[in-house]
């Protein structure tokens, strides 16, 4: 069993980014600008942010962070995304999720401009993204592809079975796995909370995407020897022996099912850097306009 380093592979990443950045400044170019909208106090939200803010000053961007109480009125949200349209030189931005129950996520997507949208939400980047066209990835996803390929994980052929259907996570991932790609040409099946006799559908896979937010889901008994296994979950289980009060888990039971993989994500450590430094390679795209050339 081989462990997929996130945390190191994210800082190795970063490091890359800072080069270049480094190369466009010694140039006289334009420096990577990303903005963040935070709304309200939730404290894994902000960890979020903080992540993202640090990320940028390790990668040498310009960073802006946008606070607002959790009050702020949807049409008070709708004029600050306009303005961060409208900014020339913020390159990308962010409107971190969740939002309070009386702003519409879908509507905030919708109004930010796609080519800002770093994280790969609005309909127009999904779209192209599901036709093959130059588009901003979901960071998770698109993570997760770095990780599949930096660590010389085939995948051309094989089977791949992704655990949950979100649009943010197992809809995109089963999109990328697919498409006729260097890290892509699998057979893919998207299961879900309805799918009869998941464990079936697990043991048959090569790779197993697991995003469907259950902490230890997948056991030992739904994993064939020798398969990859990226746990995409970061679930908080209660534990009073834990200063917070909580432990991080994943929807991968660790320790029962990593002795049966030839590769297997940690949690936390895993996912997660990579999903934070995808966004950075999104917003670098987007600062040379590589995607809409604009």
């Amino acid at each position: 069993m081989k462990l997929i380093d996130g945390k190191a592979l994210a800082e190795t990443i970063k490091g890359e980014i800072a080069v270049e950045v480094q190369h466009i400044k010694a140039q006289g170019g334009k420096v990577p600008h990303l903005a963040a909208v935070l709304v309200g106090d939730d404290p894994a939200s902000a960890a979020y942010v903080r992540n993202k803010v640090r990320s940028c000053e390790q990668c040498g961007f310009k960073s802006t962070l946008v606070r607002r109480d959790a009050d702020i009125t949807e049409d008070e949200l709708m004029g600050i995304i306009n303005d961060l349209n409208m900014d020339d030189d913020i390159d990308g931005f962010i409107v971190q999720l969740p939002l309070p129950q009386h702003i519409n996520d879908e509507d905030v997507t919708l109004a930010i401009k796609p080519s800002k949208d770093v994280d790969g939400f609005h309909p127009i980047n999904f779209g192209r993204m599901a036709q093959g066209l130059p588009a901003y990835l979901p960071a998770t996803p698109y993570g997760i592809l770095q990780m599949l390929e930096r660590y010389d994980i085939e995948t051309s052929g094989k089977h791949c079975v992704v655990v949950g259907r979100s649009n943010i996570v197992g809809t995109p991932m089963s999109i990328l796995l697919s498409r006729k790609a260097k890290v892509g040409n699998c057979t893919v099946t998207l299961t879900h909370s309805r799918t009869r006799d998941l464990a079936a559908e697990t043991r048959r896979a090569d790779i197993i995407i697991a995003a469907i937010g259950r902490d230890n889901f997948i056991t030992a008994d739904m994993v064939k020897e020798g398969a990859v296994v990226i746990d995409v979950g970061i679930n908080r289980v209660d534990d009073a022996t834990r200063k917070r009060g909580y432990r991080l888990a994943g929807d991968v039971d660790f320790e029962g099912v990593a002795p049966k993989c030839s590769y297997i994500t940690p949690v936390p450590g895993g996912v997660g850097p990579m999903t934070v430094v995808s966004l950075m390679m999104n917003t670098l795209k987007a600062s040379r306009k590589e995607i809409y050339g604009f």
